[in-house]
């Protein structure tokens, strides 16, 4: 499942990728993240996906469930993979990506918290169409094929909700499809993914403040081109006093440009 979508000046809607927050650290735990082990007492919890679950469903969910800690850049499961199961990102954020035959990827969707991963693959029992990996400390609760789907089968809840999430990530691909193959340029592409993250920074005094957590390579992935290009354009900006770069933090200076340059 993409984010939700967002619309930008063009009117056009395209999936959002939120900027990583930061995870706040927790002392004697795995990877500094606060352990989270049971899924009814979680303070974390949300409406998304088992998080939004019924109380007798959560607790027949309890005994199949088994919840790992990962450091960053850690690999879940790989392309090609038989699925063994699905995972369930309760902290941090994850890459789902795809590698053609020349090593170049193409990142699908940035996952977040409440999100289930390997659903198409353990519903259809075919091997995983995308690699996953985390971008930051993650805790992701793993669920073997055969318990999931016997789960599914007992607990209408459960199996409604996995199919809005298949028909989310039905839906969302087609917007990622859409602003990828509708854009006339690079640069048109990038600004678009600038105003969608724009929509969640800081505004101060006409300008926006907001965290950029993903390399350049990353961002390139995102929107189908190649790292050196990214860093041209994010230059090209820069000189143009469109925005500004510094570390992980993004200070966009004229975001009416912005939506200029997506509207080409």
């Amino acid at each position: 499942m993409l984010s939700p979508v967002v619309s930008t000046a063009t009117g056009m809607e395209l999936p959002r990728y939120n900027p990583l927050p930061v995870v706040r650290s927790a002392p004697h735990s795995p990877y500094g993240l606060p352990i989270v082990d049971n899924c009814r007492t979680c303070k974390l919890r949300n409406e998304s996906f088992f998080c939004g679950l019924s109380k007798p469903t959560l607790e027949a969910l309890e005994p199949i469930k088994h919840a790992t800690s990962y450091p960053e850049g850690a690999i879940v499961f790989v392309e090609g993979q038989v699925p063994r199961g699905v995972y369930v990102l309760c902290q941090g954020r994850v890459k789902l990506m795809t590698t053609n035959s020349d090593g170049k990827s193409f990142i699908l969707k940035i996952a977040q918290p409440g999100e289930i991963l390997g659903l198409h693959s353990v519903m259809n029992g075919e091997p995983s169409e995308l690699t996953v990996e985390t971008l930051q400390p993650s805790q992701l609760t793993f669920i073997g094929r055969e318990d999931f789907l016997r789960f599914l089968k007992t607990h209408g809840d459960a199996c409604l909700h996995a199919a809005q999430h298949l028909s989310r990530d039905c839906v969302s691909a087609y917007e990622v499809i859409r602003s990828i193959g509708l854009s006339h340029s690079a640069s048109e592409k990038l600004a678009r993914l600038l105003l969608q993250w724009s929509a969640d920074g800081q505004a101060i005094n006409g300008q926006v403040r907001l965290k950029l957590a993903l390399t350049h390579e990353e961002i390139a992935q995102l929107i189908g081109t190649s790292r050196e290009t990214v860093t041209r354009m994010l230059g090209d900006f820069r000189k143009k006093r469109i925005l500004e770069l510094t570390g992980s933090t993004l200070l966009i200076h004229n975001l009416a440009e912005l939506e200029r340059l997506a509207a080409c």
